[in-house]
């Protein structure tokens, strides 16, 4: 007689005597099992900041401001994040100066890869959620271990992949130009500002992210056009461009858009990225039928990094954010 599968065998786990608590020395925990977060943070002169990043630990992973039942050791030892670094700078050996009031730290807490899993939206909210609202609190950069980084596909095409589609050296410089008025112009005068455009020797035309698929001016009109005046200023001057049609839009309908300006025969790309959310731009990069590589453009990001004593970095971003999540290239607002 066949017994009924039970499912696995649960075995309790005996945790250690600090296995549960949100410190710990760096060399004590497994870098390759956790996200490290670093912070900077600037404080009254009176905040032990020891105690206060393990209160962060806490809330961002499995507590909040009052005990709650379910919150039990074995439930810490395996989830609870972890102070594994506070330095204040400058750094008073001895004395702390009369004249001063507020001290400034750099603040490192390790999350446990488990909770964030492949999900950028639960990284930002396990390491910038709610303690963003914190005071002159900022997000200085996200170490992830190999196992959550090999999660991601990243690029499909990368910096090569636009010198290839080009048919150019390696390295060389790319020229980019953007159709201006940003908006509100008709396919025609646009066709014929992409065609000065090509023939001035532009390597890359992007559409300004002020315009997207709109009744005026429909995205795929707008490939079919300027990719016939791409061919025909190929067969001038021997030179391709790439033209990045920008396809944001609103949630599934842009995938759906994407797919028909890639059968229109568009050979690029571009995704406002932080309005449509990192997430939907690696959903776009990671789909098989979008073979052209994609540029992410940064409107929002000074939301996020401009202020510097509250936010997220711009190395993050600008760079490691859409780098994750399939950009092959983003525009960026300094050189």
């Amino acid at each position: 007689m066949m017994k009924k599968n039970q499912g696995p065998k649960v075995v309790k786990k005996e945790i250690g005597p600090y296995a549960d608590k949100p410190i710990a020395l760096p060399e004590g925990i497994d870098m390759e099992n956790h996200v490290v977060a670093t912070y900077w943070i600037q404080a009254d002169k009176g905040w032990d900041m020891s105690i206060m990043g393990q209160v962060m630990a806490i809330e961002q992973t499995t507590g909040t401001w009052v005990p709650v039942p379910g919150e039990t050791p074995e439930v810490r030892a395996g989830h609870v994040a972890k102070v594994i670094g506070v330095y204040e700078a400058p750094y008073y050996e001895y004395a702390l100066p009369a004249d001063v009031t507020e001290r400034q730290y750099i603040l490192q807490i390790a999350f446990p890869a488990a909770n964030v899993e492949d999900q950028l939206p639960m990284m930002l909210t396990a390491t910038i959620g709610n303690i963003s609202m914190v005071p002159n609190f900022k997000l200085l950069d996200l170490r992830l271990p190999k196992a959550t980084l090999d999660q991601y596909q990243g690029p499909k095409f990368g910096t090569d992949g636009w010198w290839k589609a080009l048919g150019v050296k390696k390295g060389r410089p790319l020229l980019n130009n953007m159709i201006k008025p940003c908006s509100g112009y008709p396919l025609e005068v646009g066709a014929e500002l992409f065609r000065q455009a090509a023939l001035g020797g532009c390597d890359v035309i992007k559409d300004d992210e002020l315009i997207a698929n709109m009744r005026y001016n429909d995205a795929v009109k707008r490939v079919k056009t300027y990719m016939k005046i791409e061919r025909e200023v190929y067969e001038e001057t021997g030179e391709h461009t790439l033209y990045t049609v920008n396809v944001t839009d609103r949630l599934p309908r842009m995938f759906d858009l994407a797919r028909r300006c890639v059968d229109a025969g568009v050979n690029g790309m571009m995704v406002n990225y932080l309005a449509v959310g990192p997430e939907a731009m690696r959903a776009l990069a990671e789909d098989p039928a979008i073979n052209v590589p994609i540029l992410a453009h940064m409107d929002l990001a000074g939301a996020y990094y401009m202020s510097p004593n509250q936010g997220i970095a711009s190395p993050i971003i600008l760079g490691k954010f859409p780098r994750l999540c399939g950009a092959d290239a983003i525009v960026l607002p300094f050189s």
